[in-house]
Order: C-alpha cells, then sequence, then structure tokens
C-alpha cells in the first residue's frame, strides 16, 4: 500500500456518479495484489448499491463515504439502516437502535479509524445507539469480516478481505458478537456409512420425497424454496425476513447459476418442509476477469454455463421447516439432499469438493451435521459490534 503521504485525510459522502465510480473502483485497486480475492463483477456491485435496483432499498436507506488525501481517494465504507432489521427482536442480534456499516476498503489504520468514525456518526445522526457490521449491504449478502482462511480465494457469494482489517476494526473499539463459518469437504469417495445408513433408512420411508427442482416453472420453485427459508430462518440469528421483491430479485440473478441436478426440495406427507440449494463455483472464472464481462468475457461465461465443471461446489442455502428443527426428520432430510446432490456434483460437475457455508457458530443441527460428514471448517467470519 504505497504513495502515502502527510495531506490529512478528509471524509465525504458519496454525491454523484463519478463518486460512485471511485467507490467501486477503489476495491479493484486496493485488493490487486492480493491472489485470493476475486474481482466481483462491476454490474452486480453497482446493482447493489444502487436503490430502483437493489429492493433492499424499499426498506433500507444507505449513506457511502470516501476517504481522500491529496487528492487521492484512499478509502471508502457505507452506512445503512434496514427498517426491517430494525423491527427484529433485539435478542436475535438486530432490533431497535441498530445501524449497520460495510464495504470497508482502506489504505491503513488511520483511513480506516476515520470512515469508521464517519459511518458510526451518520448513523447516530439517524437516532442509531448501537453500530453492527460488517455487513454488505444485508445480512444476506456478505456478512461478517474474514478472520480465518485468507489463502485461498472464496467460492461463490462468500467475502474476502485484508488480514489488516481485524485489528484496525477491533482497534476502533469493536467486539465480536458472532462467528460465521464456512466448512470445507471432500465429496468423491461419499460420506462415512453412518450417513448411509440413514439416506437408506429414508428412502425405506414411504412419508418422503426428495425431488429435483423443475427449472420451467422457476418462479414458482423460487417463491416455494424462499417460503421455505424465511419459515426456517425465522429464529436464527440476525435473521431479516426477505420481502417477495427481494426474492424475485434474488431468483433472477440466480436463475443463470442454478441447475436442476444441484437443488432439491424434501416433501414430507405431500408437503415441501425443506431444501437444499448448491451452485458451481463461478469464481473460478470471475477471479481473470477483473470484474469486467468485456470484450470476451462473455462469451466465456456463456460457454462454461451450458454444462459448467465446477471442482467445488457452494452449498449457500438450505432449510428446514420450524416445526421439523431439532428432530430426527431434519437430519434425515438434510442427509439425503446432501447425498443427492453429491452424487449429481461429482458425476455430472466433475466436483471434488464441497463448500458448506456460513453457519452460525451456535447452529448446533447445522454444526452436527457438518461433522457427520467429516466436513472441516476453511473460512470464519466475524461480525462486531458497538454501542455508539
Amino acid at each position: 500500500m504505497s504513495g502515502h503521504s502527510d495531506g490529512p485525510i478528509t471524509i465525504h459522502p458519496v454525491k454523484d456518479k463519478n463518486d460512485l465510480r471511485e467507490f467501486v473502483e477503489l476495491a479493484y485497486r486496493l485488493n490487486r495484489g492480493d491472489p485470493a480475492w476475486v474481482p466481483p463483477l462491476k454490474g452486480e456491485v453497482y446493482g447493489l448499491l444502487t436503490p430502483g435496483k437493489n429492493p433492499w432499498f424499499e426498506h433500507g436507506k444507505a449513506q457511502y463515504f470516501l476517504a481522500r488525501r491529496d487528492g487521492r481517494t484512499i478509502g471508502r465504507i457505507s452506512a445503512h439502516i434496514d427498517e426491517l432489521a430494525l423491527a427484529q427482536p433485539v435478542e436475535q442480534g438486530m432490533g431497535p437502535g441498530t445501524g449497520n456499516w460495510g464495504l470497508l476498503e482502506a489504505e491503513d489504520g488511520a483511513v480506516a479509524a476515520a470512515l469508521i468514525g464517519a459511518a458510526e456518526d451518520w448513523l447516530r445522526g439517524q437516532g442509531m445507539t448501537r453500530a453492527l457490521g460488517p455487513l454488505s449491504i444485508s445480512i444476506w449478502d456478505e456478512p461478517g469480516l474474514l478472520v480465518e482462511g485468507f489463502d485461498e480465494p472464496p467460492t461463490i457469494m462468500l467475502g474476502h478481505n485484508s488480514a489488516l482489517y481485524q485489528g484496525w476494526i477491533e482497534g476502533a473499539g469493536y467486539r465480536p458478537v458472532k462467528q460465521l463459518k464456512n466448512f470445507a469437504v471432500e465429496i468423491v469417495d461419499g460420506f462415512p456409512p453412518l450417513v448411509n445408513r440413514i439416506v437408506a433408512a429414508g428412502e425405506k420411508n414411504e412419508r418422503i420425497r426428495i425431488r429435483r427442482v423443475d427449472k420451467k416453472k422457476f418462479d414458482a420453485e423460487a417463491a416455494l424454496i424462499m417460503g421455505i427459508l424465511n419459515d426456517a430462518w425465522s429464529g436464527n440469528w440476525g435473521f431479516v425476513p426477505l420481502t417477495d421483491s427481494e426474492i424475485a430479485y434474488v431468483g433472477k440473478k440466480l436463475k443463470d447459476i442454478v441447475f436442476e441436478d444441484l437443488i432439491r426440495v424434501a416433501e414430507l406427507d405431500g408437503e415441501p418442509v425443506a431444501f437444499m440449494i448448491v451452485l458451481p463455483d463461478i469464481n473460478q472464472l470471475l477471479i481473470d476477469m477483473d470484474g469486467s464481462l468485456l470484450p470476451f468475457n462473455w462469451a466465456k461465461l456463456l460457454w462454461w454455463l451450458r454444462k459448467p465443471q465446477s471442482k467445488r461446489l457452494r452449498v449457500p442455502l438450505m432449510g428446514v421447516v420450524g416445526k421439523l428443527q431439532n428432530s430426527r426428520m431434519a437430519s434425515t432430510l438434510a442427509f439425503m439432499m446432501i447425498e443427492y446432490i453429491r452424487r449429481d456434483g461429482v458425476t455430472k460437475f466433475g466436483a471434488t469438493q464441497g463448500d458448506i457455508g456460513w453457519v452460525l457458530d451456535d447452529n448446533q443441527g447445522m454444526n452436527a451435521v457438518a461433522d457427520a460428514i467429516n466436513a472441516t471448517v476453511n473460512r470464519v467470519y466475524q461480525i462486531y459490534d458497538k454501542p455508539l
């Protein structure tokens, strides 16, 4: 991180398109030297940050800030408030008075401190009494700061940041509130005998049906899955419900990278009660594209999406309806979905490794499932808070 000088650090709210472009571009400049950083597609980043494109803004508001020194942009941060998060019960991590910040990028610790201070001032001005972060921008996007697992690139939809940021954030008075874990598991040879026995027993149970999704009925399937998700996760720490327009938006974004062989819905007595979504790791392509699909990256991407071969597959989301949670049936359904997708992942996508996450550190059910399939933690994200 070169180019330091003695000029004062000044903080500027993002006011126009040029400011926003600097906000977006800075991440590419500061992280270019990190071999494990995967440059996101710039179109996706602008989509995340822009009211009218990202339906989060229907219930949230954000202010972005740039840090400059001697006319150069040397840092950025977002500060934001989500009305749906404010309406959540306090004991679940969000609740009244809790604002958020995220998307931090900074050349050095002094810049980070100035930016965090600016975000806190904005949140205080909005009547907030606690800052919880980093979140970019909602809990459903990229929550938490990477604190373990810096050496390899993340899979699709997982964040990555400099190892220096942890000290800078803790130095600004933040204390850890929650850890989110990501697991890696070797999948070629299948799972331990215990898991196979549970799957075999489930297959004999006539009440259970595990099915693939039907991409021809994509919108209905997406709504069905997200309905289960809102129910399954509603008791989780940090939960904020997804609105109908967010569900439609997520569906549209994922449509090109979801494959029928990699998604399962579990039905019990004919009622859909659980689901598992697995995505091929598009990051293996993005890592060399520098955020742009032009001029030829479109073609590469479209060609890959026709029949993706992906060494790593990521499980970003799975859920079982609340009434079945912590039951033996829930774990049977989970193991059946995991095993069926594992088989298709290995034979049809050339996968050798599964990536499961993130999982809350106190989610006993999911941690037990990870343990049973011999998964090991390969990345840890930390969420912090501080009274304002």
